[in-house]
């Protein structure tokens, strides 16, 4: 570890101490969960809670793998069902929406931490994400209070990476996974049922073995997003991945020639796709 990895790190250590006890908002990515490990190590047994927020827009597979590493690493965790997805404003899926969805998320969590004597509500932002300024989830959190302790020691996401990988985190190289409602256009309404059949759809793709992928939604058509590196993969599964998005429920599959990019919704309009349905490889 160069100095000022270590520098940042023992920062880090200093900043979840002077916490006493927290309720970690944990993810199952790499941010929230080294925010977790790091805070089971520094706090010890009972003062540490690391909190799932469950709705339809936080997959199944993702959920799983959470709960698995919080059980591995020996920290306690609590499910919390949240309902942004009943709120107008969020349902609207306005540029904002994640405003709205943190909102919930951390309300219920501050709830939490009053009635049961938590000290601070934390979470996974790290300072990368401090750089954007379109970050309304963020500031959802700084409003109601929740620190952000990798941020404040000023770390990375690719210091955060070679911390959890240090500290032996099998999640140190699992790519982002946004919620399910990032995969759809802003002004289209999101639906339990519309996140659920984005879910099967990136299902498809989970099952035959892609790690970074997005399944972007347009009415009939499901836009696919891998790294252009995966292409060759995507064709030799063709048949396959076609069959299994089409049962549940899109009409047409399209392959993104633009490859996979965070945020790709925020452009406007689709970009060059190629159909898979009609693919013929020889």
């Amino acid at each position: 570890m160069n100095a000022e990895l270590e520098r940042k790190y023992h920062r880090l250590c200093e900043i979840v101490r002077a916490c006493e006890s927290v309720l970690v908002a944990y993810s199952g990515g790499v941010d929230s969960a080294l925010v977790m490990a790091v805070a089971h190590r520094e706090l010890g047994a009972g003062r540490v809670l690391a909190c799932i927020g469950v709705s339809p827009s936080y997959p199944a597979r993702e959920l799983r793998q959470a709960v698995e590493l919080a059980e591995r690493l020996g920290v306690p965790y609590r499910l919390v069902n949240t309902a942004e997805h009943l709120d107008p404003n969020y349902a609207a899926n306005p540029s904002n929406r994640c405003y709205f969805c943190k909102s919930e998320l951390h309300d219920r969590l501050k709830a939490i931490a009053r009635e049961e004597g938590w000290h601070t509500v934390v979470d996974g932002t790290n300072a990368d994400d401090l750089v954007h300024d379109d970050r309304p989830g963020v500031l959802a959190a700084r409003e109601r209070g929740v620190r952000s302790p990798l941020a404040e020691a000023g770390l990375t996401k690719a210091e955060v990476r070679e911390l959890a990988r240090r500290l032996g985190l099998p999640v140190w190289d699992k790519p982002a996974m946004a919620c399910l409602s990032s995969r759809v256009p802003h002004g289209t309404p999101i639906t339990p049922e519309l996140l659920r059949r984005i879910e099967a759809a990136e299902d498809v793709l989970v099952a035959l073995g892609f790690r970074q992928f997005r399944v972007r939604h347009h009415g009939e058509i499901a836009r696919i997003e891998v790294p252009v590196e995966e292409f060759s993969k995507v064709l030799e599964h063709h048949a396959e991945i076609v069959e299994g998005i089409r049962a549940v429920g899109y009409r047409f599959v399209t392959l993104d020639l633009a490859g996979f990019r965070s945020g790709s919704l925020s452009g406007a309009g689709l970009s060059a796709t190629v159909s898979l349905d009609a693919v013929q490889v020889r």
